[in-house]
Formats: C-alpha cells, sequence, structure tokens
C-alpha cells in the first residue's frame, strides 16, 4: 500500500519553544525549536495505518496516541518546521509500507548435489589435516 500523505493543518500542533543545547546567546533570545503534535485517533488516515502506527513501539508515540517530534537542528523556525512535518510523514510512510510476504521454496536438486559436493571436499581437507602415520 503505497501512501502520499500529508497532514492537514487541523492535524497538526505546531508550537516554537526554545532550542536546548549549545548556541549562546541566541539560544537564549529566540524560540526556534519547534515541537509538532499530532493526535493519531483523531487523524484522518486510514484505520489499518493507525492501527500500525499505535503497535509502533517508537519512543516518539505516547501512551495516548499522540506522535510529539521536536525538531531543533535549524536556526530557523520555519526549517525546523518543515523538518517535523517530514519527519512526521516519514514515520507514517514507514508504517503505510507492508512488506511482500515471503513464500516458502525448495531448493533445487543441482543447488542441493552442489551443497554436498562443496561439503565432502571439505571434509577431504580436513581429513588431511590429521596426525601422519607410518604404517
Amino acid at each position: 500500500m503505497h501512501l502520499a500523505w500529508t497532514p492537514a493543518d487541523w492535524e497538526v500542533e505546531i508550537s516554537a519553544i526554545r532550542a536546548s543545547g549549545p548556541g549562546g546567546q541566541n539560544v537564549n533570545k529566540v524560540s526556534s525549536a519547534v515541537h509538532l503534535r499530532f493526535d493519531i485517533h483523531r487523524s484522518s488516515l486510514p484505520a489499518v495505518i493507525k492501527e500500525r502506527l499505535l503497535a509502533l513501539s517508537d519512543q516518539r508515540i505516547t501512551a495516548e496516541g499522540v506522535v510529539v517530534i521536536k525538531a531543533q537542528e535549524s536556526r530557523s523556525q520555519e526549517q525546523n518546521r518543515a523538518d517535523a512535518l517530514a519527519r512526521l510523514v516519514a514515520l507514517v510512510q514507514g508504517v503505510a509500507h507492508t512488506p511482500k510476504a515471503r513464500r516458502a521454496t525448495r531448493p533445487t536438486y543441482g543447488s542441493q548435489q552442489r551443497r554436498l559436493a562443496g561439503k565432502a571436499q571439505r571434509g577431504e581437507v580436513k581429513s588431511g589435516r590429521g596426525k601422519v602415520r607410518l604404517d
């Protein structure tokens, strides 16, 4: 299932906060970091994807089913906002992708014969490593 999805404005709550870490005077004055909150239960996502998101053991998803993403890489609030939205979309699209089910197959006769021949050859090499007896 491929999902080309972007969240609607009402689905995402974005608030500006002060970034942590080094940055000198700029960190103390400017609220450039962004907190993004996305409620999975209230979203317009299909039910299957909601279930998969809630089943994830991701530290960004709270017990109430709210995705919280903090973006503070950039000094620009707009870039942090775009980064947070991109990370949310990547999280949802990662869950939307279902891997193809693997069907078990039997090894071919030729592959079995090659495997056994290789094992026999290896056994010959190892048996030649023993003590040399003069009988």
